[in-house]
């Protein structure tokens, strides 16, 4: 099984890193599942030049940054339509900036893939849109991966593999 991990990256405190880093052990040698990380995938699908001076480009060349971003944007919700079997968000701070995220939950919410987020805050400082699209919230990532150990657990798969 692959996972999106979802959730503020370009405005977030570290670029949106630390929570991944501390999920990605538990889904990865735990649960035996892949994890796609877009905040650890700077390269993605492009060249070299694009990596190195895209985000200057924002201010200097708008039309090219643009053209770069929309390669990324078709690499990662191509990637969720066509390979993700389920997404983590994480949503930690009521005033984060993120175009990318409320689009992904969306790709994943039309295409029936679950969307499981995580998130501290009240619902009622969470647009409702990404809550729409959210399958199941969980108020730390403890619970997650609780559930996720009791949805997907090696234990569960092999239960289902004898039936």
């Amino acid at each position: 099984m692959l996972a999106y991990l979802c959730g503020p990256i370009e405005f977030a405190n570290g670029g949106g890193k630390l929570w991944r880093q501390k999920l990605t052990p538990f889904l990865r040698d735990h649960l035996g599942h892949r994890v796609y990380d877009p905040a650890e995938d700077e390269k993605k699908n492009l060249t070299d030049d694009e990596v190195a001076h895209f985000r200057e480009w924002k201010l200097a060349d708008i039309e090219r940054f643009r053209r770069v971003v929309r390669k990324i944007i078709q690499f990662d919700l191509d990637l969720i339509e066509n390979k993700a079997d389920y997404v983590v968000c994480f949503w930690g701070d009521p005033n984060a900036q993120s175009g990318g995220t409320p689009a992904e939950l969306t790709t994943a919410y039309r295409k029936g893939i679950p969307v499981y987020m995580v998130t501290p805050l009240p619902h009622e400082q969470i647009s409702g849109w990404m809550l729409a699209c959210a399958d199941q919230t969980f108020s730390s990532i403890d619970d997650l991966k609780n559930f996720l150990n009791a949805r997907y657990g090696r234990e569960k798969q092999s239960q289902l593999w004898k039936e």
